[in-house]
């Protein structure tokens, strides 16, 4: 999901200064959002591209479509990247979404194999199951795009969950081990930094493609909500905008937040 705010905000480090995702890396113990929090540090002049913020606990986690994000403390990934985004223009946001899931998908198919795919528009799933989810907040100063904040959480050792949680799955329920979420977060912010220098270097066709390789039930089909309405298309492709694309005896594009996944149980 990606929301955009316009801010008067340049503080951020020019995007050639190469500081790596995740550096700093600061471990908060409990906070009401990652994004609130990161965004509050970049408007200060206290956080630049690269900086990472890891909480053990949200209070007011933020999930897709205004939903709040419920975790379990101490045990999953709560992760905010500060990005410069400056290179690109405001028709691209969509490729931090996607440069953003890759990443994940990087990460967390190590560990859950090759069952991992991305929902669209960017939730990371395994099999039928949610495994996490990304919320972007892309910042605007006029018609030029200075930074967005990357938020993103997976659950990584919790095995018990809100029943409003619908399918949910973590990385100790798929491999019965347990792990640092601290440690793990790290080493997302690795597969950040190489998806990313991979979008700096002009990879936005190429990540296009990889996206939609790993695309969640591509060539099937789904049962979607339009309106109320359900339908039953086949799963075609996503769109550099972010449309997603499907057969329904005819060719039909949706925008973000014009459909409403139905999920098996």
């Amino acid at each position: 999901m990606n929301a955009t705010f316009v801010k008067n905000s340049n503080s951020l480090l020019p995007i050639n200064a190469k500081t790596p995702i995740g550096h700093p890396f600061l471990v908060l113990a409990q906070v009401d959002s990652t994004n609130i929090y990161a965004i509050d540090k970049v408007q200060a002049n206290l956080a630049a591209h690269g900086a990472a913020f890891f909480a053990h606990h949200q209070t007011m986690g933020k999930g897709q479509m205004g939903k709040q994000w419920k975790d379990d403390s101490g045990s999953n990934i709560l992760l905010s990247i500060v990005l410069n985004t400056q290179f690109l223009i405001i028709s691209q946001q969509f490729a931090i979404s996607i440069m953003t899931a890759l990443a994940c998908y990087d990460f967390f198919s190590e560990f859950a194999g090759d069952e991992t795919r991305i929902k669209w528009p960017n939730d990371l799933y395994w099999r039928d199951r949610k495994a996490g989810g990304i919320l972007i907040e892309n910042h605007l100063k006029g018609a030029n795009w200075q930074y967005s904040v990357v938020g993103i959480g997976i659950n990584i050792n919790q095995t018990s969950f809100d029943p409003s949680i619908q399918n949910p799955v973590s990385l100790k329920q798929i491999t019965g081990k347990n792990f640092d979420p601290v440690e793990l977060a790290k080493q997302l912010c690795a597969s950040l930094e190489y998806r990313f220098q991979e979008l700096l270097a002009g990879g936005i066709q190429a990540q296009l493609e990889a996206y939609n390789r790993i695309l969640y039930k591509k060539g099937e089909r789904v049962s979607l909500k339009k309106d109320n309405i359900l339908f039953q298309p086949m799963i075609k492709a996503v769109r550099a905008n972010g449309r997603l694309v499907v057969d329904n005896g005819i060719e039909e594009e949706y925008d973000l937040g014009q459909l409403v996944w139905v999920i098996p149980s």
